[in-house]
């Protein structure tokens, strides 16, 4: 499977539930549901502790709203960011969401996963 060729459309669905996903896991501090898709990269960075205490300090991670706007796609090299305008349901304002996919073992998985 090449993501790099497929369309946006068939990039978001493959993107969606995987986010859909994140911000559930987030929203419930769930560490295990948030890493459940990462690359073995990502899971080597991935801390429980620091990811626990980055929900605490930070109420929009927990409190992210389930809906979002798909804003673009970036392919560079062997991976393709996926780009959401993200909001809370707690804090104020709006958010740019990154939701980073490339394959690993012929499976899709989550090479990053940022907001800012």
């Amino acid at each position: 499977m090449n993501l790099l060729e497929k369309t946006n459309e068939e990039i978001l669905e493959i993107a969606d539930p995987l986010m859909d996903e994140l911000v559930t896991s987030s929203n419930k501090r769930d560490y295990l549901g948030f890493i459940k898709h990462f690359s073995k990269e990502m899971l080597m960075g991935a801390n429980e502790i620091e990811m626990g205490k980055q929900w605490t300090k930070n109420k929009m991670l927990s409190s992210l709203s389930v809906e979002r706007e798909f804003l673009g796609c970036l392919r560079r090299g062997d991976h393709v960011s996926i780009l959401y305008k993200q909001t809370s349901d707690e804090v104020p304002g709006e958010f740019l969401g990154r939701l980073v996919l490339g394959i690993q073992d012929s499976e899709v998985k989550i090479f990053g996963a940022t907001i800012f």
